[in-house]
């Protein structure tokens, strides 16, 4: 009888998968137009509304350093997308949610530059850099050095788990697999760092320009 050979998860190879890649993009790039589409809908009185969460914003920036509420929202701002998108690497309906996952992304994302620049004019631009500019930077590359690993990982599972009763190889997630993890968890560390010192800062130096 031949030996089954366990499967390892994909992610850890020298070549990009192209197919995750691409069909994960491809729907972030559908949210981001969703996100445009329906931002031509919003209120007139978001105006006031996004004022005063940016002057809310400055101010729990101000006391950063000390405010443990702080801490977890730049943390949860910057793991949410990256961890969700490495935990459905163990689950086999990853396949299908993780495209979803990355429609959410890019229209949450989308929609809150739209936002900025419908309340702001051009203004809003640098004010959406200002506070959205260094977690897209890192938190979104992030995000796909997860995602795609994840997704072929998934698709591996599904492979096992709705095999048709063929004898398909286990899923082992190798050392490589937990260094993706650790190289994305220094780097989202770093942004919540930079979240939490240097993005009240950049807020600042725009509201003085637009407001």
């Amino acid at each position: 009888m031949r030996r089954m050979k366990n499967r390892r998860v994909p992610g850890g190879e020298r070549t990009v998968p192209l197919f995750p890649l691409i069909l994960l993009t491809g729907f972030f790039l559908l949210g981001l137009i969703l996100g445009q589409v329906l931002c031509a809908r919003i209120p007139g009185e978001t105006s006031r509304e996004l004022t005063r969460y940016l002057t809310d914003y400055l101010q729990l920036g101000e006391g950063a350093g000390r405010s443990a509420k702080a801490l977890l929202s730049a943390l949860l701002i910057y793991f949410r997308y990256p961890l969700l998108a490495f935990l459905l690497g163990f689950a086999s309906v990853g396949i299908l949610l993780l495209p979803v996952v990355s429609a959410v992304y890019g229209f949450f994302l989308s929609f809150s530059v739209c936002c900025f620049v419908a309340v702001f004019g051009t203004g809003g631009l640098l004010l959406a850099v200002s506070v959205l500019g260094i977690r897209c930077l890192l938190a979104l590359p992030c995000y796909f050095f997860l995602a795609v690993p994840a997704f072929e990982a998934s698709a591996s599972l599904a492979a096992v788990s709705f095999g048709g009763g063929k004898r398909a190889a286990p899923v082992v997630y190798g050392s490589k697999w937990w260094a993706r993890l650790f190289t994305a968890v220094s780097i989202l560390l770093a942004g919540t760092v930079a979240e939490l010192f240097l993005t009240p800062i950049l807020l600042r130096f725009a509201l003085e320009r637009v407001l």
